[in-house]
């Protein structure tokens, strides 16, 4: 299960936060996929482009910072419902995830982050020997 290998915390105190260009920001929706070999983690952070990501294991933490332009060119809309702002998220990382082996791709206004297992705790066969 992913809460194996993603642990919630219930209170958490900040030391730093991230710096935000705008005032606003938003929490990326995300899915978590487990399989036995890894986490998948996919947020979706539309109008980010990668040079404008920040994709950090710290601590035992999992942080997503992007930084979004503005989206409004000084037009005037009759209907404006998509927000101006950044995207924050952190994730409490347990010591099942290989750190060193973390690697992310943004696609299509999606980024995926692949959390692979430590070698430990990935399920393997036994072989079973007999006469």
């Amino acid at each position: 299960m992913a809460t194996n290998a993603l642990q919630k915390k219930q209170h958490r105190t900040e030391i730093a936060r991230p710096e935000s260009t705008r005032g606003a920001q938003y929490l990326p929706r995300v899915d978590i996929l487990e399989t036995d070999e890894e986490l998948f983690l996919y947020a979706d952070m539309p109008g980010v482009k990668p040079a404008d990501l920040d994709v950090r294991f710290e601590n035992g933490e999992l942080i997503l910072y992007g930084r979004c332009p503005p989206r409004q060119d000084g037009n005037s809309y009759l209907l404006c419902e998509y927000g101006v702002g950044d995207f924050h998220r952190t994730f409490s990382i347990s010591e099942d995830i290989d750190a060193d082996k973390i690697s992310a791709e943004l696609k299509n206004g999606v980024l995926t982050v692949r959390l692979p297992k430590t070698e430990n705790v990935k399920p393997r066969r036994i072989q079973v020997k007999g006469e």
